[in-house]
């Protein structure tokens, strides 16, 4: 496997899907039902694979990423070849930017002393969906993008 399995309720979600998958293979619900029962590895495999192919589609049409902490925001546009960041740290310790208070907080202190902010850009050390991956598991989110774009744009000025 080359992601993670989707959990159950991803599962739910993209039962239709699945459905659709299994058909391709010419396997229906009476089929199904009859390999989880008397094949449970095969039935896992296939459900590891259905898991790849949702993550390969969700990860190669990721354009942006956030990430929230306490005191850093991390903000991610995957590019082909390599993916540029915004890093807005705080230097108010007291701040907690996963709160809707640290959140206005940061609004209100964006462009003062009291934040620091980085800007970077590097190349991927591995394959592109394999890094945006990575970072998901580290606690990033797919976002659209708005938040890195306004902030992008008010530094490039």
């Amino acid at each position: 496997m080359k992601y993670k399995r989707l959990t159950k309720e991803q599962f739910e979600v993209l039962h239709q899907e699945f459905a659709n998958f299994l058909a391709s293979q010419s396997v229906d619900k009476k089929e199904w039902d009859e390999i989880k029962t008397t094949q449970p590895e095969v039935a896992e495999q296939e459900l590891d694979i259905f898991s790849d192919l949702i993550w390969e589609g969700v990860l190669t049409n990721a354009k942006f990423l956030e990430h929230f902490s306490k005191n850093h925001v991390f903000l991610f546009h995957c590019q082909e070849s390599y993916i540029q960041s915004i890093v807005l740290k705080s230097l108010d310790t007291s701040v907690d930017f996963l709160t809707k208070e640290g959140l206005q907080w940061l609004s209100d202190n964006m462009f003062t002393e009291t934040v620091e902010i980085h800007l970077g850009k590097k190349e991927y050390d591995n394959e592109r969906n394999s890094a945006i991956f990575d970072l998901i598991t580290q606690g990033a989110i797919l976002s659209d993008g708005q938040l890195y774009i306004q902030i992008n744009g008010i530094i490039q000025q």
